[in-house]
């Protein structure tokens, strides 16, 4: 089995059309790990693509939570707040009401894999270091937990006691890791819409259940398009500017 694994596309069509039509044919399954909107100026059109995906497993990410009017959004700067305003007005009631409907995480996909936003203990954590690492080893059920939201690619493994990063930050493209027996891992594959580890190219990857294995991607896609249609809604021009820095 081969998922396919995509987190925080946060509205930007393109950068999802880019990504899915580069892993054509080269999985099996998808896993969405939250936030298909905000920032962007595709809601609608990245929700209805995830849908017709029929994912094997979706959950929440905190912009969707807002977007779906499920939370008030009080602890976002002003620039998230405006967009995820923005986008709540944007939406269809259908997509509205699908976000409302959309499970927290973590949730279990089989049994080498799980899947969270934040972290297993907290959706709406970030996991950023070594404290964070090791609170959210003791919480997986998995052997592999995979994560999102911080929209920054990065693998820690814990083994023998001992916590190391096995992947960035930095280029991971084309990166492969091994899964091995006596391990665990915390994987996130970066964000398809809105990468903020210095590279602003599309983050997926893909979980090879029967090897054991993922394969990280960092994918270029049309920035330009994307930052036409910021502009056109009239969003923030900092969402903009953003996506050609991977900021």
């Amino acid at each position: 089995m081969r998922y396919l694994v995509i987190s925080d596309i946060h509205g930007n069509l393109e950068a999802l059309d880019t990504v899915l039509a580069v892993v054509e044919g080269r999985y099996d399954k998808v896993l969405v790990l939250g936030d298909l909107v905000g920032y962007g100026a595709d809601p609608n059109a990245v929700i209805d693509r995830v849908r017709g995906l029929e994912p094997y497993r979706v959950i929440r990410g905190n912009h969707d939570k807002v977007a779906a009017g499920l939370d008030d959004g009080e602890s976002f700067n002003s620039v998230a707040r405006s967009a995820v305003l923005w986008t709540y007005e944007a939406l269809t009631p259908a997509n509205r009401e699908y976000l409302t409907k959309l499970p927290a995480g973590p949730q279990a996909v089989d049994d080498l894999v799980e899947i969270c936003h934040g972290t297993p203990f907290d959706e709406d954590a970030y996991l950023f270091d070594d404290l964070d690492a090791l609170r959210a080893f003791e919480a997986a059920s998995r052997p592999v937990c995979l994560f999102g939201h911080t929209h920054v690619a990065v693998g820690f493994r814990y083994a023998d006691s001992a916590l190391e990063i096995v992947a960035g930050p930095g280029d991971t493209a084309g990166l492969v890791l091994e899964f091995a027996p006596e391990a665990k891992y915390l994987i996130n594959a970066g964000s398809v819409g809105q990468p903020r580890d210095g590279d602003p190219r599309a983050g997926a990857a893909i979980v090879d259940v029967t090897a054991r294995q993922i394969e990280l991607f960092r994918i270029p896609y049309p920035i330009e398009e994307a930052q036409r249609k910021i502009r056109l809604a009239g969003l923030p021009e900092v969402l903009a500017k953003r996506l050609a820095l991977g900021r």
